[in-house]
């Protein structure tokens, strides 16, 4: 019998499991590296020329144009909500059969108008407002996926600044703290908030001041500045990661491994000592202690080895365990990775 024992795959299980871990970073934290959060202004500037020498940029941790921020935020996440705040209805065309296949016809539009996917995130129907209007602003706080993992935890983000504060409603909408309305969107796996605004004073909406009122406006863009370019920020929010442990079933039968292979079990076993470490070479007889039907070696400690034989992963047992003469012994090791 030899020392090492072959896995067989119903011996090994990997199991997922989630983790989650909050995180809270005041000021200019935000933007250390080794967090490297960083916030964008995105403005529409679908009126003017790109010149990349005077276009506006913005963002700390690195520099993105106003104008790409905004069009990207727009085609990505709001492209089905730009005349409808519900979203647009699938609009596609369909085939009129006619009596040959030559006689088909193509009956209303081919565009793709209304499939966006636009990340929603629950199945609820919730408002979506996106401004529209020339030199409208929108604020962008981006959380690097080494922070988030999987996804941002729902209900656990909060974003505060002199302005007041912003947090999640567990359904993928922020909510302002100082009015109680929806005044943007959360992206969970994307580790995205994206707060709205529109620059033009009257336009009835959703955002930080009561819907309808007719004030909201141009004081959401002051408050929208303050939350991304304030130094005096916190930002809060939970983590999800998945984490996979694998279990190791080691079984020893009844008739394996019932004797001890330390070669100071024998007499006239020599030692050795070298610049590695002392070993024993095996002598010629068992010691009496050892040669009675009762002896039974005891495990402390199991290697796994790959197929080279090489030690990889050592799993130690909290006290020594006798192997039993007639049944099977199983022992578990979990790794987590």
């Amino acid at each position: 019998m030899g020392a090492y024992k072959q896995f067989l795959a119903s011996d090994i299980i990997i199991t997922p499991f989630e983790v989650n871990k909050g995180f809270r970073f005041l000021g200019n934290q935000l933007t250390g590296s080794n967090v490297g959060i960083n916030r964008f202004l995105g403005t529409n500037l679908s009126g003017t020329l790109f010149n990349p020498s005077t276009d506006p940029t913005t963002g700390y941790d690195f520099s993105q144009y106003q104008r790409l921020i905004y069009n990207s935020i727009q085609e990505l996440y709001y492209s089905n909500y730009l005349s409808s705040s519900y979203g647009d209805d699938v609009n596609i065309g369909y085939i009129l059969p006619g009596s040959q296949p030559e006689g088909n016809v193509l009956v209303g539009t081919n565009q793709s108008t209304g499939r966006y996917f636009n990340y929603n995130q629950t199945t609820l129907t919730f408002e979506k407002y996106f401004p529209t209007a020339s030199n409208s602003v929108i604020g962008v706080l981006s959380i690097p996926s080494k922070l988030y993992g999987n996804y941002i935890q729902p209900n656990s983000f909060i974003w505060k600044c002199p302005s007041g504060s912003i947090s999640d409603d567990g359904e993928g909408n922020l909510i302002f703290s100082s009015s109680g309305e929806i005044c943007g969107q959360i992206f969970y796996p994307h580790g995205l908030a994206i707060i709205t605004s529109d620059s033009n004073p009257g336009l009835d909406g959703y955002g930080f001041f009561q819907y309808g009122t007719g004030s909201y406006g141009a004081g959401d863009i002051t408050i929208i500045n303050n939350f991304i370019t304030s130094s005096n920020v916190t930002c809060s929010f939970s983590s999800s990661l998945n984490i996979y442990e694998t279990q190791y079933k080691c079984t020893l039968r009844e008739n394996e491994y019932n004797f001890s292979l330390n070669p100071s079990l024998t007499s006239g076993s020599t030692q050795i000592t070298s610049s590695i470490g002392t070993f024993f070479t095996p002598g010629q007889y068992l010691n009496n202690n050892v040669t009675g039907s009762y002896f039974s070696p005891y495990i402390t400690t199991v290697g796994l080895y790959d197929e080279y034989q090489n030690l990889l992963a050592v799993g130690k047992i909290s006290q020594p365990l006798p192997v039993s003469p007639t049944t099977d012994t199983t022992i578990l090791i979990n790794i987590d990775r």
